[in-house]
């Protein structure tokens, strides 16, 4: 089993690059499964019927959320659908579903999205969460898990907590791709973050100068999406028929200016 792991795909630049990636991608290599991270889809802050259905006509197989997932309102029309994945760990009673079981070359293929509490807002345990939810996941033969967290050391413990009980365990959140993927000895495919699929020239998908202006004066600023080349950012794992992994490897596409 070969998955697709793009980075948070930020705005209009980010979901131009993963269109015009996702063939590139396919021409080079075996692919079965693709997942992205959807929560900066409209211009950088949340995800509407329209570009969902754009992300899904663009060959995306399922798109995980995260603290931005409530964003738009337009959200609640569509959080439903099977294919969008937010946080599990959302208090009981929040719309929408923590995970997602999709059938892929006679495979079941469980997908959970999971928001760190380091930095962020003050969910349920994610660690206690999963817990749970494997509890319901025993006759899936893949798991992947999004972990949509700000602390590089809570992502790299949840990945050894669930080191041998799921497949893959991916970060998002900080649009900045780290160098440390691996299979952890248990067998499950581990990377702190996977990138941004968005803006090159910006500060993590934001225009430059807002950002600035905002580290310089400490003023409020509106943030907007950046224009301009695009950089792509994501991951491909093999899977195993056991549900191991046996490769994961770093991709990154940068359109040139």
């Amino acid at each position: 089993m070969n998955i697709l792991i793009l980075g948070d795909i930020v705005g209009r630049v980010g979901r131009r690059g993963v269109k015009e990636v996702i063939p590139r991608i396919m021409e080079k290599h075996v692919v079965d499964f693709i997942i992205a991270n959807g929560e900066n889809a409209a211009g950088g802050n949340g995800l509407t019927p329209e570009i969902a259905q754009e992300l899904f006509a663009a060959g995306i197989n399922v798109l995980t959320m995260g603290n931005h997932t409530w964003d738009k309102k337009e959200i609640f029309t569509i959080i439903g659908d099977a294919r969008i994945i937010r946080p599990a760990n959302y208090p009981p009673g929040t719309p929408g579903q923590g995970y997602g079981i999709f059938r892929v070359k006679g495979k079941n293929v469980a997908v959970v999205n999971l928001m760190g509490r380091v930095f962020m807002a003050e969910l349920d345990c994610p660690f206690r969460k999963m817990d749970e939810i494997l509890l319901e996941l025993q006759a899936v033969d893949y798991i992947i898990v999004d972990f949509h967290a700000e602390a590089t050391s809570e992502k790299i413990a949840l990945g050894w907590y669930l080191d041998g009980r799921v497949s893959l365990v991916f970060g998002t959140h900080t649009h900045v791709p780290t160098a440390d993927e691996r299979i952890l000895p248990g067998g499950t495919a581990y990377i702190t973050d996977v990138g941004m699929s968005g803006p090159l020239n910006s500060v993590i998908g934001v225009k430059t100068n807002l950002v600035l202006q905002k580290f310089l004066t400490q003023m409020p600023q509106r943030f907007e999406s950046a224009s301009g080349p695009y950089i792509v950012s994501g991951i491909l794992v093999s899977l195993t028929e056991d549900g191991k992994a046996e490769n994961i490897t770093r991709i990154q596409y940068i359109e040139r200016e």
